[in-house]
């Protein structure tokens, strides 16, 4: 039994060393990600990905069978998952996938544009040639994951994309807390990338935006970053209302 446990735990590690972004030195075991680690983001590939939906229950023991492994490491998971803003524990009823209402999504949404636009205008200009260098390199690999409908690939890409982007304003504060908005609303994504006419948008956006950094056009690029965000919101909302009605309109 115990072989089996650990065999399938090195397969979990295996299977996440492989996603985008991550790197687990083969010779060094010691810098392996913790079993916790794998399944928070196996659990949040799952929900960005929309294989489990807002309101589903995650219950830790069927969580225990399927990572093979104790309720310590699946509640550490939920924790974790829980502090992003993805997932919320109800009393005596244990987790859900988080279930963010029209409002909520509008009021997020409206505070991340406001945001991000104050990072693009403290943004220095002009761009280093080696930073648009590399959101060109980064946003090609989004393409391609766009291409090949690789939607696992189109989020990891699309997030180190904006990682970048906004990193360039060189605030701290402002970019951590892009980041945890951004974070909180990662499980509503998988809205509009079902929409293929959404995802080649996302990815003329990026063009574009790398195009007004280039050549140093504020305006244009507080513009489309206004414009990049609305499909998301839009998309969630709208499947929202269909599946649950306008409940969450006023909650």
């Amino acid at each position: 039994m115990a072989t089996s446990k650990t065999s399938k735990k090195t397969a979990l590690r295996k299977e996440t060393a492989k996603a985008p972004g991550v790197v687990v030195p083969a010779s060094d075991p010691a810098r392996e990600p913790s079993v916790v680690s794998l399944i928070t983001r196996k659990l949040e590939e799952d929900i960005v990905l929309g294989r489990r939906h807002p309101r589903e229950r995650l219950v830790e023991q069927d969580l225990c069978v399927n990572f093979n492994t104790h309720r310590g490491d699946v509640r550490l998971a939920l924790f974790e998952l829980e502090k992003k803003g993805i997932v919320q524990r109800i009393p005596n009823r244990g987790a859900i996938v988080r279930d963010l209402t029209p409002r909520e999504v509008t009021e997020i949404y409206g505070v991340r544009e406001e945001l991000e636009v104050m990072a693009v205008r403290i943004l220095p200009f002009p761009v280093p040639a080696a930073d648009i260098a590399r959101l060109e390199a980064l946003q090609h690999e989004h393409s391609k994951a766009v291409d090949a409908g690789d939607l696992l690939g189109v989020y990891y890409s699309n997030v180190h994309f904006h990682r970048a982007l906004f990193g360039l304003c060189g605030n701290g504060c402002l970019i951590e807390t892009i980041e945890y908005l951004a974070q909180k609303v990662s499980g509503i994504r998988s809205y509009a990338h079902a929409n293929p006419a959404a995802l080649n948008a996302t990815r003329s956006d990026h063009v574009e935006m790398i195009e007004a950094l280039r050549h140093s056009h504020r305006d244009d690029l507080i513009t489309l970053t206004r414009r990049h965000l609305k499909p998301a919101a839009q998309a969630y909302i709208s499947a929202y209302r269909l599946r649950f009605g306008d409940s969450g309109d006023s909650a």
